[in-house]
């Protein structure tokens, strides 16, 4: 397997992260963010302390930092301490943060059970109007 440069294991802890496969996540004042992040391609895990994207990718989030582990115990560990760091400097905001994540609004299909506003399947409108075949009689 070929080595990542350091660029390139920032950039994909921060797509997973933002795909949202952090095991662990917190914010922490001025707007940055400590996440324990488990890469199933490379099957390290990473510590990651960032600021916000205001590139949308394009650059990677000033004064990031990033440790490698070889496995979960010992990235949990460090995330652990990191944690307790910041809490003590009083700079721990949320343990638990999905703040800044991707849009989950226009993500994924549209999820309708038996207290939905429509009983009609949107894909299919037509059908359900009577004009799926489009010829007239």
């Amino acid at each position: 397997m070929e080595e990542r440069s350091e660029e390139q294991i920032i950039s994909r802890l921060l797509q997973l992260e933002n795909e949202g496969q952090a095991d662990r996540r917190a914010e922490l004042t001025g707007e940055r963010y400590l996440a324990l992040i488990h890469d199933p391609d490379s099957n390290r895990a990473y510590v990651i302390k960032h600021g916000t994207d205001e590139t949308e990718g394009a650059e990677v989030p000033a004064e990031t930092e990033f440790w490698a582990y070889p496995g979960a115990a010992e990235a949990g560990q460090a995330f652990e301490q990191l944690l307790a760091e910041a809490r003590q400097a009083g700079e721990l905001v949320e343990e638990d943060s999905t703040e800044d994540l991707g849009d989950f609004e226009t993500g994924g299909a549209e999820v309708r059970d038996q207290y939905s506003d429509s009983d009609d399947d949107l894909l299919i409108e037509g059908e359900a109007t009577g004009e799926s075949d489009g010829s007239t009689s």
